[in-house]
């Protein structure tokens, strides 16, 4: 195992030499980097679902250098360095860990959770529980998060069946607002049902956010199954009919 104390030291000193240096490097600005940021944290999580973890050595380095970025450009400007980066970090992990830095008791996993949940709110004097939930955020794992914090004090279904019973009651009200014809009670029912099943998967302890990239991957590789198979027979998607993609699209069940 390399040094990570060393290999840090050299990955400051090269980003302090490129923003000398490097006319690229020198232009940038938080702004500009804030695309960077999110494309290697989506290329981190690809290479972890992939579980390609030579490669999420890669990505993870990659998203660190965003870190190391944007804590120089502040640093030149006097806002802060990286040391202050750190040092907030590490003291919030142990004010958020009494049961390992103080002498509370939890039980279990749950507990930790909801005593991060209390000390936010009570140390950063946030005036709703729902705060700290970025905006930013994908719509399916913002709705996933703020069903947590609230569910941390109670708010919540009791058992699994409840919320199916909201789901297919979000269906209906669907059904009525197609039959209307209602652009915007469509668009708000279909919200619903949406919010209703991340709902279902948070009580079921699924990422609603994993779920569907999972699905997505998996749409993915069926339907370039039936551009396969119909490029060998010589032909495209285009010029085959709905019926043959649908026989393709069950025959791929069996392969992927």
């Amino acid at each position: 195992m390399m040094s990570a104390n060393s290999e840090f030291k050299n990955l400051i000193e090269i980003m302090q030499r490129l923003r000398k240096e490097c006319p690229w490097d020198r232009q940038q600005t938080p702004q500009s980097l804030r695309q960077y940021i999110l494309e290697e944290a989506y290329e981190t999580v690809e290479a972890i679902d992939g579980q390609d973890w030579d490669e999420l050595k890669k990505e993870l380095g990659d998203l660190l250098l965003q870190i190391v970025f944007q804590a120089e450009i502040a640093a030149e400007t006097q806002r802060f360095d990286l040391g202050e980066v750190i040092k907030h970090i590490n003291e919030k992990l142990i004010r958020r860990h009494p049961h390992v830095f103080g002498d509370v008791k939890v039980n279990n996993a749950e507990d930790v959770k909801e005593n991060w949940e209390q000390i936010k709110v009570q140390q950063e004097n946030r005036k709703s529980l729902l705060e700290g939930v970025p905006r930013n955020l994908s719509g399916l794992l913002r709705a996933q998060r703020l069903q947590d914090k609230a569910s941390q004090v109670g708010f919540d279904w009791e058992e699994v069946h409840g919320i199916l019973e909201k789901m297919k009651e979000e269906i209906v009200e669907l059904e009525d607002a197609i039959e209307e014809k209602n652009p915007e009670e469509i668009e708000s029912e279909i919200g619903d049902i949406i919010f209703s099943v991340v709902n279902l998967a948070r009580f079921r302890k699924v990422s609603a956010e994993d779920a569907l990239r999972k699905t997505i991957n998996k749409f993915i590789s069926r339907f370039q199954y039936i551009e396969e198979k119909l490029a060998k027979m010589g032909r495209t998607v285009y010029q085959s009919s709905l019926q043959e993609m649908d026989q393709l699209w069950e025959e791929s069940k069996n392969h992927l």
